[in-house]
């Protein structure tokens, strides 16, 4: 059983609706239900209201025979320090300079979506080639953003470059296949950063 069956278990069990738990937790509905389908996982404090108000024990929900990723680091960049260029290349420096002993591969990412999001994203494309409203688009689909799979001293980091921060989340376990998920994307290892 998944965290998020766990929790989804444990709330059906209080008999709290998502919304109910959300109130209780003084979190978004929305944030429930992420918890619940795997998109997302609460921070320390939630997790902990989490046990309590549904009258279960952390270990029950960390501990389900697999590892969680929780070790995240985040610290703000400015693209400018890196030169000039497509924002690709200066972000595939950024994380060479991070890791700079390390195996770094590229990544392209899909964003698994739910049937609504896909309508959303359905819509922009259509708003997009009907009238020509590309930023809009953009904005939505996140295109900033730049993965990474990085080897380094016998561990493993998935990280994420946007134009505004580097993001790094030591996975707790090794992703060495080539098509892979982690939250809510799916990953395809495209192969080493070139001459960052």
């Amino acid at each position: 059983m998944t965290f998020g069956e766990k929790i989804k278990e444990a709330r059906r069990n209080a008999r709290l609706s998502q919304d109910e738990l959300a109130m209780k937790l003084s979190v978004s509905r929305s944030a429930i239900a992420k918890w619940e389908s795997d998109k997302g996982m609460p921070d320390i404090q939630n997790l902990k209201s989490l046990a309590a108000v549904l009258n279960i024990s952390l270990d029950y929900l960390l501990n389900d025979g697999t590892k969680l990723d929780l070790t995240v680091t985040r610290e703000p960049i400015d693209l400018k320090q890196y030169g000039k260029g497509m924002k690709k290349v200066l972000k595939d420096r950024i994380v060479r300079k991070k890791y700079p002993d390390a195996e770094i591969m590229t990544l392209l990412a899909e964003e698994k979506l739910t049937a609504p999001e896909h309508t959303v994203n359905f819509l922009t494309g259509m708003l997009t080639l009907l009238f020509n409203v590309f930023p809009f688009a953009k904005a939505l689909n996140n295109l900033d953003k730049e993965f990474y799979l990085v080897n380094s001293k016998g561990r493993q980091y998935l990280v994420m470059i946007t134009n505004e921060f580097l993001e790094s989340r030591e996975l707790a376990e090794a992703k060495n296949e080539r098509k892979f998920h982690v939250g809510k994307y799916k990953f395809t290892n495209c192969g080493p950063i070139v001459n960052a």
